[in-house]
């Protein structure tokens, strides 16, 4: 199981890890995150220890630690390194917590995520995509993921509520049903704006109240989510 329970020791993330291309990784993580700020040491530890060419078709996994993003196909990508580091600190996740994920992609966002939570839910509308993150996050042995075919904007109600949220595609605005699926105190990170220009990476945190309060991060580009907001 490639999950981090409460308590464990950061260096038993670390143990996770492939040593296939690990020198890669390491300098990805120095160069390209690290440098541009992210200073937590779990997430760090994670951006080490996930084998990102596992994540991208064959044609690309001699780029697959390059400073961008990189086509997975059925018109989607699998976001830049930094830009995913980014999107997982800001979540401040706990071993404890419970996440949901819109557009599972390549599932690389949701296996970074689950060595630093207790589980993760995530939802991808192309069925070829869902079926091979399935496959992968089996093969490498991230048990505590779950993916599912659908539209992600309908959340996952039965697992409801979540700890945090993580949308991995272009958005207006984040769906009421989504928001109704977060826990008070829950944290919610996607790309915000319009979906055909440049968006703002938002981070959104809900109150015990149930109101919103939201953070501009820095601009972005991602796909445009699809399915009925």
């Amino acid at each position: 199981m490639v999950a981090i329970a409460a308590g464990v020791a950061l260096a038993a993330l670390l143990g996770h890890s492939s040593d296939d291309r690990r020198a890669e990784r390491e300098e990805m993580v120095e160069q390209q995150i690290a440098a541009r700020g992210v200073a937590d040491p779990r997430v760090l530890a994670a951006m080490r220890s996930v084998p990102r060419h596992r994540f991208v078709p064959a044609e690309w996994q001699a780029s697959a630690y390059d400073d961008g993003p990189l086509p997975i196909g059925e018109g989607q990508t699998i976001s830049q390194p930094y830009v995913v580091a980014k999107m997982t600190e800001l979540l401040r996740l706990s071993p404890t917590d419970r996440v949901f994920e819109l557009g599972t992609g390549s599932a690389y966002q949701a296996a970074v995520a689950s060595l630093l939570c207790a589980r993760v839910w995530t939802v991808e509308i192309q069925p070829a995509l869902a079926e091979r993150a399935r496959r992968t996050l089996r093969g490498l042995g991230y048990d505590n993921v779950t993916v599912r075919a659908g539209d992600g904007f309908r959340g996952w109600p039965e697992e409801a509520p979540f700890d945090a949220m993580v949308i991995t595609a272009a958005v207006p605005r984040l769906p009421e049903e989504l928001l109704k699926q977060l826990k008070p105190g829950g944290r919610a990170i996607l790309p915000l704006g319009d979906p055909l220009a440049v968006q703002d990476l938002v981070l959104l945190e809900k109150r015990a109240d149930g109101s919103v309060v939201t953070r501009e991060v820095f601009p972005v580009r991602f796909v445009p989510a699809t399915g009925q907001p």
